[in-house]
């Protein structure tokens, strides 16, 4: 199938889907406006991002209103404009003095006050969406919370000791979920119409170890969450087999995809979405790689070679594609729901839930199991078959333990065999451009691949991939004084790593991983 066929069947998957409206800014959508247009597909900031961020210095309606009358003007400069009703309001970008007479844990442990924000004051016209209580941001360029980030900064936090602050993250989280309905992708209004991989029950799991009475607390949100991500599980149109973040194969199996609900390039990487649909010859085509652009960004893997149906960046599918890391995650939910009622004594909601549980973990071991590869795989729903791409993804359903013994060891192999590098494991095996792609290696597939290991008794392995892992993020600590966001696990003689940002110190789950990582190694060395 060549490319344009491609986007032909994907566009007319996307219009079969109902849409809905991303909520407004101040009465105005000025995401859809040519004044957001002209100054994102100019390039006035050299990130997409950094525009929608600033906020004005009056309404939008006034903004906007004041260039329609200026921007005929023969002297009109648009940089100018934005810089006199623009202003960057929010946090300043950490500067911090690495003490290089720290280990790299020390530096860990000393770092997260810098990391931490909140509670937020409301800014008028702000596209940060603010949080009640503090929070750890990735590094120190952002101004906002992720979520599938979070949950591996609580891990570190709670191994660091630092409770209070775990504490607040998972609150902060329950509120995004009683206020908007769903936890969106980050804390800023554009974020609106996507949420990421599902973490929250997680992130209550890992509290609760800690905190007897969060389980309980927060057992309501997670029940809102799962009704979130089944929304329209009775709706699924037949033309398409998925509505929303749901899709039903056969007569009665209801599963999970990456989705979002806006139709047009992500405000935040505005010109970089435009710049990839150009060569499109129909709005429905653009559009529909919009879509899946989209929910690439609401898988956390944005971009990857995971998503793409042939070689090129323009065939990310996404949105046709089931997610076998997703299903897990929705399985763990389940699980977690399904205890919840039994402890509350409601005996029809829990065994419903186990049903549901138990419907999708057959699912998992069966239709993402490609015998042949001996390994996990993504399902993808127009084929009826496994996706070929060999992905961390396929890791974990040893992490919750679905997996039968025979299918651990073949992951096992496969991980051993063909992932791990010098530095750790890699993402994929497959050498894109795209960040979540080999030569790099990410803190929270580690993390998955590590856990799912020691749960089917692999010790040796999974020491192995930590002391690597670590001995990379030492290596660069020593070298750049910051943990980065990711690193190249191929080529370990890289200066950073192949993971820097620019005056970045960090990084939030990265940090986490390490600390705990250096945990189970010493209890697997007490053992």
């Amino acid at each position: 199938m060549n490319n344009r066929s491609l986007l032909i069947l994907l566009t007319l998957f996307v219009c079969a889907c109902r849409t809905e409206t991303p909520r407004a800014i101040s009465n105005v959508d000025f995401y859809a406006t040519e004044f957001f247009h002209e100054v994102q597909t100019r390039a006035i900031f050299k990130d997409s991002k950094t525009f929608t961020d600033l906020v004005p210095l009056a309404p939008y309606s006034e903004v906007l209103a004041k260039y329609e009358l200026e921007k005929d003007n023969a002297d009109f400069d648009l940089k100018a404009f934005v810089e006199n009703n623009f202003s960057d309001q929010s946090t300043a970008v950490l500067s911090f003095e690495t003490d290089t007479t720290k280990t790299m844990y020390e530096h860990i442990s000393s770092i997260w006050p810098k990391l931490t924000r909140g509670p937020d004051k409301i800014i008028p016209f702000s596209s940060r969406i603010p949080l009640p209580y503090s929070y750890v941001v990735p590094g120190g360029r952002f101004k906002e919370i992720y979520y599938w980030d979070s949950y591996f900064t609580i891990e570190g936090l709670l191994v660091d000791d630092e409770l209070e602050l775990a504490k607040n993250m998972v609150a902060n989280f329950s509120h995004l979920i009683d206020s908007i309905g769903f936890i969106p992708n980050g804390t800023r209004n554009y974020y609106l119409t996507r949420s990421q991989p599902p973490f929250f029950s997680l992130m209550v799991d890992a509290l609760s170890k800690s905190d007897s009475t969060a389980a309980r607390e927060y057992f309501p949100s997670i029940v809102r969450e799962y009704q979130f991500w089944m929304k329209g599980m009775d709706s699924v149109p037949t033309s398409s087999g998925a509505y929303r973040y749901t899709v039903q194969l056969g007569d009665t199996l209801h599963l999970n995809r990456y989705w979002d609900m806006g139709t047009t390039p992500r405000p935040e990487a505005y010109k970089e979405d435009r710049h990839l649909a150009g060569e499109l010859n129909s709005e429905e085509e653009k559009q529909a790689l919009y879509v899946n652009l989209r929910a690439a960004a609401a898988s956390g893997w944005d971009f990857s070679s995971r998503w793409f149906l042939e070689d090129e960046f323009a065939s990310t599918a996404t949105s046709r594609i089931i997610p076998v890391d997703l299903n897990c995650l929705m399985y763990f939910m389940e699980k977690e729901i399904a205890e919840g009622f039994a402890i509350q004594g409601n005996k029809e909601s829990a065994e419903d839930y186990e049903k549901r549980a138990a419907k999708r973990a057959k699912a998992i071991q069966t239709l993402f199991w490609n015998p042949d590869m001996q390994y996990f795989h993504d399902y993808h729903l127009d084929s009826g078959s496994t996706m070929g791409q060999l992905t961390l993804a396929g890791a974990f359903p040893l992490y919750f333990e679905l997996a039968s013994p025979e299918q651990a060891k073949g992951v096992r192999n496969r991980l051993m065999n063909d992932f791990l590098r010098d530095g750790g494991l890699l993402t994929t095996l497959k050498d894109s451009g795209q960040q979540w792609d080999a030569p790099n290696g990410w803190a929270p597939l580690q993390w998955i691949a590590v856990k799912g290991l020691l749960n089917y008794g692999y010790h040796e392995e999974a020491i192995t991939i930590m002391e690597r892992w670590l001995a990379l993020n030492e290596r660069v600590y020593r070298n750049t004084g910051k943990m980065m966001e990711k690193y190249n696990v191929e080529d370990i003689t890289l200066l950073s790593g192949g993971g820097e940002y620019e005056t970045q110190d960090g990084f939030g789950w990265t940090n986490g991983v390490a600390l705990g990582f250096r945990e189970l190694l010493d209890q697997l060395k007490e053992e």
